[in-house]
């Protein structure tokens, strides 16, 4: 009996509601290449937390590959009293080839490697990313000839399997062309080209190559070929990991043309997708004008952005001016008046965009490069905007972290339910008050959902309901004349000359 029998007995109360415990969704995931890294400090395949600014894990990276310059481009976004951004960090190999590298970086989510690596921060390191990039490395779709040979014509007279040779594919400098052999037929078939096996399918092929038969003794034979464009293997399995993480994903575009964007983002479909093109022009130290990936500065101005409004993902990062760039890899006409024009139709189909400043009408700004990017790839519209999403995690993530407390340490009384629901309710209430919502229901305990077998179970159900703001992206102002105006002015000419008489 722990209870003394002769003395004094104290029990503490606690029935009260708890504080909002609120989760950092301001951490960068960055799944990158470093070719020159300390594998010691930076193993591949398995993440690694630390500030951007740290000058010692920057030098043990290396300048070689997508990880340095990507860690300064985050770092030269971030805003006033904020010095550095916490990153996860995944080194891969890098490929010999773009679609080896690729291959890399997506990884095996069984092995846990590439960018699904990722899923173990929170279990090994204490800390999970909510936002993550893949600079450079999402556009890519590995053009390859189709499995399935069209042979169009058979030929004849063939003694022995001609040779299959494939030409053109288009003019990409990676262009890999496929390489097969052609199959003779039997019988009836005997002498004729019955079929081609594809043995390699090639790569970065931009159109079907042309397949010349030649030798064997035979002619006539002829075959199509059609090209297999499938989309980015990497944002083909970037939800599932999204989705697990509860982060959103900047994913760069081709930065190559308008419509090669737009083919392009019509193969994602996510609400955790942001969709970034074209991509920048950057100084290097040489003093060169390079090319480098969007991404990473859009991480960074989120970063920012949730900095600005005291560690809320409530807002877009949308009209943020863009650090460190000389401009875009290809200039986006732009007006904030006229909707027929690229950056209009880019964002129209929810690709985020950087728009230079001119001193011109219709204008984003008077200078410098501005940020415009407030969409998702969602295929449902309530989930458009990323801040939106982002929001919701925020609270899921808060109720999480806060209710866990009261499993098993309390049983199910009228007293612990009213203590789960104040909780929310005030988290909902702060929250309100700070403008990262527009307003709340307040959390209801419905009695048809909650029978008695299930309170016996120890289990029972809460509704609550809130709303997040969209931004605004669109002010409409209607203007007329004023007819009341003149009978004022009449009135006043009356007045004063009756007056001045």
């Amino acid at each position: 009996m722990s209870d003394p029998t002769f003395g004094i007995s104290i029990t503490t109360l606690d029935g009260e509601p708890r504080p909002g415990l609120r989760a950092n969704m301001s951490v960068a995931g960055l799944v990158v290449t470093a070719p020159a890294a300390d594998a010691a400090i930076f193993p591949l395949n398995e993440p690694v937390t630390f500030f951007s600014d740290d000058s010692v894990m920057l030098a043990a990276l290396g300048e070689e590959g997508t990880a340095y310059a990507s860690l300064a481009a985050i770092t030269e976004q971030l805003t006033e009293f904020e010095v550095a951004a916490q990153v996860v960090l995944v080194r891969v190999e890098q490929g010999a080839t773009v679609k080896e590298t690729i291959a890399n970086l997506r990884g095996d989510i069984n092995a846990k490697t590439g960018m699904f690596a990722l899923l173990d921060a929170a279990h090994v390191l204490g800390v999970t990313p909510r936002i993550v990039a893949i600079p450079g490395y999402t556009s890519q779709a590995i053009n390859q000839v189709a499995a399935a040979i069209v042979v169009t014509s058979p030929g004849s007279a063939y003694v022995t399997a001609p040779t299959v040779t494939f030409s053109g594919g288009g003019s990409d400098p990676g262009k890999v062309l496929p390489t097969g052999h052609a199959v003779l037929g039997t019988g009836a078939d005997a002498g004729k080209v019955v079929a081609v096996v594809v043995d390699t399918r090639g790569e970065n092929l931009t159109v079907a190559p042309t397949i010349a038969f030649a030798g064997g003794s035979g002619s006539g034979a002829a075959a199509t070929a059609t090209l297999d464009s499938a989309t980015n293997a990497i944002c083909a399995s970037l939800p599932t990991l999204l989705d697990q993480l509860l982060a959103v994903g900047v994913v760069d575009g081709p930065a190559s043309t308008m419509n090669a964007a737009i083919a392009w983002r019509t193969s994602l479909s996510s609400k955790r997708i942001i969709p970034v093109d074209p991509a920048y022009k950057v100084v290097n130290d040489e003093g060169d004008i390079v090319i480098v990936p969007k991404s990473p500065r859009a991480v960074g101005a989120l970063i920012a952005n949730d900095h600005e409004h005291g560690g809320l993902p409530s807002h877009s990062a949308a009209n943020r001016a863009v650090r460190g760039i000389v401009g875009t890899s290809r200039p986006i006409a732009f007006s904030l008046l006229d909707g027929a024009n690229e950056g209009q139709t880019l964002l129209s189909h929810n690709i985020g965009i950087t728009v230079r400043g001119e001193n011109t009408d219709g204008a984003i700004a008077d200078g410098g490069y501005v940020l415009i990017m407030t969409d998702t790839c969602s295929a449902d519209p309530i989930w458009k905007f990323y801040n939106q999403v982002r929001m919701r995690d925020f609270i899921h993530l808060m109720f999480i972290k806060t209710l866990r407390f009261y499993l098993g340490r309390y049983n199910l009384t009228g007293q612990t339910l009213q203590a789960v629901m104040n909780t929310m309710n005030f988290a909902l209430r702060d929250l309100k008050a700070q403008q990262a919502i527009l307003d709340y229901k307040p959390v209801n305990f419905d009695r048809d959902k909650n029978s008695p077998e299930q309170l016996r179970l120890g289990r029972f159900t809460l509704d609550v309901k809130f709303e997040e703001p969209a931004p605004l992206v669109y002010l409409g102002i209607q203007s007329a004349r004023y007819r009341p105006a003149l009978d004022i002015l009449l009135s006043d000419l009356q007045s004063q000359l009756a007056t001045a008489a």
